[in-house]
């Protein structure tokens, strides 16, 4: 077994073995909580308050597109009208650009979250 197949398989065991891990621990403790007699209504606690998860991702990811895009045509016109290197500018830029496109996505879903 070459490293082509190991690669590919480490990473499965890994993500499974963090999923499993989360599930038989989130299981555990609410066994423990049944056990104590404490009421099972506590799981449903806070669903169904706030704003959706999948309205906070879909805010996230458009500003992170919109940071990208951003920064694709500053380092654009960086590389043109300067005699800057440009595989040094166009990363930098974009990385720039996307985080403050999710510094933007956080605090507009901050702000949805107040409402």
């Amino acid at each position: 077994m070459g490293p082509q197949v190991l690669v590919p398989l480490s990473l499965f065991l890994m993500i499974f073995g963090i999923v499993y891990l989360i599930f038989s621990t989130r299981n555990r403790e609410r066994l423990a909580l049944i056990e104590k007699g404490v009421d099972a209504s506590i799981f449903l606690q806070g669903r169904g308050k706030g704003v959706p998860a999948w309205k906070i991702f879909v805010v996230n990811i458009a500003f992170l597109l919109i940071g990208s895009g951003v920064g694709i045509f500053l380092a654009l016109l960086i590389t043109t009208y300067t005699s800057l290197n440009d595989s040094a500018v166009y990363p930098s830029i974009i990385f720039i650009m996307a985080g403050i496109g999710l510094l933007t996505g956080f605090k507009t879903a901050k702000d949805l979250d107040k409402e």
